[in-house]
């Protein structure tokens, strides 16, 4: 695995803290806790000591400063020591309930929000999409009208990743008439009259991350907790898309490295026919080409964190990379089974949860044929 250009040793030294954090407090349970659909609470507290949750966040807001390149790189070293997507994924649901709040918040409530979940005290979700629509985000249709100093909410959210126990959630509501010039952007905490969660649900991967349908009956939220100017939350939405894609592509060539790695390591001890899985060619040339589609995907991942770095517009490159790095990782994970053969399927193996992982990557944060319409409408177009 190459060094990006943009890496330093402040760089090498996260990775390496991430590496250690990742080894001690989430692998030896990876497996156990994937069984068991959830984490423990208390794993957010560690990984606030230890820095994990700061990481790309000011320092005066409690934060360990840093930028994208140093959360991608933590988040790699995450996934590739820990073991299991779904720890890594809830751990890190403050990456997409947090930005709106650093980006239109006032210093009050940037201050109120945002260190006790740094700390690894309170959990944070990002609560957009909608049982009727997922990706219009345009049409939503939960509706916040005010009432004196309150706004009261109605509606309801889902797949909301640690919707479960989430204490604050950064939620797309309706404040004005059709369209994306009447969303706003509420922070409304679980505590609120009226909030629910009203569904716990199962999913096929990311397992251990809790994901919930949360519904909004009459709930009293105060306007002190709205994010910028009414009715001009849709802008701030979209900028966080573009970097929510950028991590989401991270994760796929991280996962999709570990789909490698453990296929190399089972191809080089598996034993048939008397000799090694990998002295057969046909499964050094499937090695093979799972390695030249991680390399691609990668590439285009670090010109768009690059790009990003840069101050450029990344919209449509951050389309691109995510789509590259599913295409990519839907292919790697099924010739990891494919490799591993029977044990492949088996709960109790790697390469299986890695599998199941993989299926959310084209649907979750837009899906395939959003990104596609976002890239006819801007670059190459």
């Amino acid at each position: 695995m190459l060094t990006p250009a943009y890496e330093n040793d402040e760089h090498r030294t996260l990775r390496e803290q991430a590496r250690r954090f990742a080894r001690t407090h989430i692998r030896p349970n990876a497996h156990a806790w994937d069984e068991a659909e959830e984490f423990p609470r208390e794993l957010y507290e560690t990984a606030g000591e230890a820095g994990i949750i700061g990481i790309g966040y000011p320092e005066d807001l409690g934060g360990s400063g840093g930028d994208i390149s140093h959360v991608h790189a933590v988040s790699e070293e995450l996934v590739l020591e820990g073991h299991n997507v779904g720890v890594v994924v809830g751990l890190g649901s403050h990456g997409i309930a947090l930005p709106p709040i650093v980006r239109a918040g006032t210093e009050a409530q940037q201050k109120r929000f945002i260190p006790p979940v740094l700390r690894g005290e309170q959990i944070a979700a990002l609560a957009i999409t909608e049982p009727s629509g997922g990706s219009d985000v345009a049409n939503l249709a939960t509706r916040a009208e005010r009432d004196g100093d309150h706004y009261v909410v109605t509606g309801s959210k889902m797949f909301i990743t640690s919707g479960c126990r989430a204490d604050i959630v950064t939620t797309a509501v309706r404040t004005g008439g059709p369209g994306h010039g009447g969303v706003s952007l509420l922070v409304i905490e679980s505590s609120s009259p009226g909030f629910q969660v009203s569904k716990r649900l199962k999913k096929t991967g990311w397992r251990a991350s809790d994901t919930a349908e949360i519904t909004f009956d009459r709930c009293r939220v105060p306007v002190e907790n709205l994010l910028g100017e009414e009715n001009q939350g849709f802008v701030t939405i979209m900028m966080n898309f573009a970097t929510e894609r950028i991590f989401l592509a991270g994760q796929c060539v991280s996962i999709a490295e570990l789909c490698y790695r453990e296929s190399v390591a089972y191809a080089r001890d598996r034993r048939a026919f008397g000799k090694s899985l990998s002295g057969f060619q046909v499964v050094r040339h499937k090695l093979a080409d799972m390695a030249t589609e991680i390399a691609a995907a990668r590439a285009l991942l670090e010109s768009c964190i690059t790009r990003h770095l840069r101050g450029d517009n990344v919209t449509g490159l951050a389309a691109m990379a995510k789509n590259r790095a599913t295409d990519m990782l839907t292919f790697v994970a099924d010739q990891a089974v494919q490799i591993h053969g029977g044990y492949g399927y088996m709960r109790e193996t790697l390469v299986e949860r890695l599998y199941r992982d993989a299926r959310l990557y084209p649907i979750g944060g837009g899906t395939r044929e959003i990104m596609n319409e976002i890239i006819s409408k801007t670059e190459g177009y």
